[in-house]
């Protein structure tokens, strides 16, 4: 689904996911980065309504969601501990 809508969907960022790229000093270029070459090792988890998924790279991690099948919302984001800038 994430190979269908970055090309032809759109990406929102919650005002978390936000706080935290801001914090770890990411920008847009780099989550949509996380989702074009991450991995979604795990099983998602149902957390306040949705299902969530854990995109990961070896130096960081984006957590989202589905609204749809267009649109992939960014709930929040990290850089990996141990990892440099």
């Amino acid at each position: 689904m994430l190979t269908w809508i970055l090309p032809h969907g759109s990406v929102v960022f919650s005002g978390h996911a936000r706080r935290e790229m801001d914090d770890d000093d990411l920008n847009e270029p780099d989550v949509v980065n996380i989702l074009r070459a991450g991995m979604i090792a795990d099983a998602p988890d149902f957390e306040r309504g949705t299902w969530r998924y854990r995109v990961e790279t070896d130096r960081m991690c984006a957590v989202v969601s589905f609204n749809g099948r267009s649109e992939v919302v960014v709930v929040t984001v990290w850089r990996k501990k141990g990892r440099g800038r």
